[in-house]
């Protein structure tokens, strides 16, 4: 009786592409759409690059001839005098006044963004949080002129009762001293900033939070780790790049918000020491509010002070791209 045998070796592995194999294929290309796509994703990202060059040529050079001219320091000068001879003007107190707004939104907003992202997440039922996460993205749609009518008619007449009670409880500290004037201070434009930040930080936050990988949470219930814990133990450590790559791009919007500040501030070119007096002033506010009636040399001036934004603009979200990719997990590390 013939046995037949039969070969039962495993077959060879399929050689997988290597990275030097994909770029071949794309110079190869012969289809008329890869062609196609392949000029308009490159000229995509030279136009870009072109454009951002522009940008920062353009500011660097009307920015030096304002610079030149001006007889004070342009990084200490607690004045902005450019239609007087000789001009006299300095970032001074707008570097302070963006920097402190900024830092009290960022205060206000993340940690109310982040406990919004958990409840919807991992608390509110779906019938629930379909709903809040509707209207949160409509927050983030709203223009800002539209915060800054409801901070000037709704949010001003009311903090009051807040500036004297952090007048009373707090006024020792110097910071929240409050001499009675109407509330268009620093800390109003915080608040306000703080809530359009809000749906930026609380949207992003809440889709990294969804990717926590789910057999992490699952081991965790299994050993008796409860709700919070399995938070505390698996979701936000997972979650922290993620959350702080979105507190990053809120900072870059309150950096440069214009119309709101400017429809709720008092401005001034002092430095107060609180937080509840009138008075300071950020680089957008100053550029809206002086652009209009200024000469040729005083745009110039305020067009130095737009390439400082500018640099701070590109280093805080540059800063939010490295942290971004940092985690590979994070479904834009590698946008």
């Amino acid at each position: 009786m013939d046995i037949t045998t039969k070969n039962t070796e495993a077959p060879p592995p399929t050689p997988q592409p290597t990275e030097a194999d994909s770029k071949r294929a794309a110079r190869g290309a012969t289809r008329p759409g890869d062609r196609i796509f392949l000029g308009l994703s490159r000229g995509s990202g030279i136009l870009l690059l072109v454009v951002m060059a522009a940008i920062a040529v353009f500011l660097t050079y009307r920015a030096s001839l304002a610079i030149s001219e001006d007889h004070g320091n342009f990084l200490t000068t607690f004045e902005w005098n450019t239609g007087v001879t000789p001009p006299t003007f300095g970032i001074a107190v707008l570097a302070y006044g963006t920097v402190i707004s900024s830092i009290i939104a960022m205060v206000i907003a993340v940690p109310v963004a982040v406990a919004i992202a958990l409840f919807l997440t991992h608390y509110a039922p779906r019938r629930l949080s379909g709903p809040i996460s509707y209207v949160i993205d409509l927050l983030a749609a709203v223009p800002s002129i539209v915060y800054g009518l409801w901070g000037a008619l709704i949010l001003v007449p009311n903090l009051n009762g807040l500036f004297g009670w952090l007048n009373d409880y707090f006024g020792w500290t110097g910071f929240f001293s409050w001499e009675e004037g109407a509330p268009r201070s620093m800390l109003t434009v915080g608040i306000l900033l703080a809530i359009m930040i809000l749906p930026i930080i609380t949207n992003v936050s809440r889709e990294v939070f969804r990717q926590a990988p789910l057999m992490h949470q699952e081991a965790a219930l299994a050993l008796g780790a409860t709700r919070w814990e399995v938070i505390r133990m698996s979701v936000l450590p997972f979650g922290r790049s993620g959350v702080i790559s979105a507190s990053m791009l809120g900072l870059g919007r309150a950096l440069g918000e214009t119309m709101a500040v400017a429809t709720v501030l008092s401005p001034d070119f002092l430095i107060h020491l609180s937080l509840l007096n009138p008075g300071g002033g950020t680089f957008a506010q100053n550029i809206a509010s002086k652009f209009g009636e200024a000469n040729e040399f005083g745009r110039d001036a305020l067009i130095a002070s737009g390439l400082v934004l500018f640099v701070i603009t590109l280093l805080v979200n540059g800063a939010a791209r490295l942290i971004i990719a940092r985690r590979k997990e994070y479904s834009g590390a590698n946008a």
